[in-house]
């Protein structure tokens, strides 16, 4: 486990699945330090301790779905065990992986999600829960891979995506952090960051919060379109649910 020293957020799921121990820690590259309140243990909740806005959403998985960015399974194994669906978890996190076949989750690759490659039609549904639209990480990613998600989903299929509107803050950090953004021509909600856990230093990477009007605009001309915004009622996360268009 040691040798993993880049994994950190694989480490904080370790630690917590073996004795419910550990926290997280995001680092932002202005050098923002967010702890959370809520991880990991939120990693590990069961159904009924998810937020409202993802309970309701997740009735529109259907058929074999992809769970990207699984984590400790908390949603594939949700799908598998109490929705009886074929549900396949993705992440590229070693130690996430590892949690997740041992929580019992059967379907677990170790597989990025830019890296994904899967035959035309292997999945109905795809899921992005625990705000990860945000890793679609850019414009021209989010539309290469929307590109990608249609090929690799069946004619009826749907993506059921979470994200946090950013535009909801009044944090002079970050809407500073917004403006130095515009400025380099990068989107508003594109943050760089890291996770930090005990020793373990994960590696940087880009991660996008959008609002729904931004989601609406990224789907465009990918195939997909976003059909309906389930908003939270206590948060700015939201979950938009994407279909292919017709005709």
């Amino acid at each position: 486990m040691g040798g993993l020293s880049s994994d950190a957020f694989g480490h904080e799921l370790w630690d917590y699945y073996r004795d419910g121990t550990g926290y997280e820690v995001i680092e932002r590259d202005d050098g923002l330090i967010d702890p959370s309140d809520i991880a990991p243990a939120f990693y590990f909740s069961q159904f009924k301790d998810w937020p409202k806005v993802e309970r309701n959403a997740i009735r529109h998985a259907w058929g074999r779905v992809l769970d990207v960015g699984c984590g400790a399974g908390r949603v594939a194994i949700h799908l598998q065990n109490r929705r009886h669906l074929d549900a396949t978890g993705i992440d590229n996190s070693p130690l996430a992986i590892k949690v997740s076949k041992l929580r019992g989750l059967r379907k677990a690759r170790l597989l990025a999600f830019e890296d994904i490659e899967f035959k035309p039609g292997s999945f109905d549904s795809v899921v992005l829960f625990g705000n990860n639209f945000g890793l679609f990480a850019s414009e021209s990613r989010a539309k290469r891979l929307l590109r990608r998600l249609f090929k690799m989903t069946s004619d009826d299929g749907v993506i059921i995506a979470e994200s946090a509107d950013l535009y909801k803050t009044n944090d002079p950090l970050h809407l500073s952090y917004h403006e130095r953004n515009r400025s380099r021509g990068r989107m508003p909600g594109q943050v760089r960051i890291r996770a930090r856990y005990r020793a373990y230093t994960g590696r940087w990477f880009d991660y996008l919060l959008a609002s729904p009007e931004e989601m609406r605009e990224l789907a465009k001309g990918t195939g997909w379109v976003v059909k309906r915004i389930m908003k939270s009622e206590t948060s700015p996360l939201y979950v938009g649910i994407l279909r292919k268009e017709r005709g």
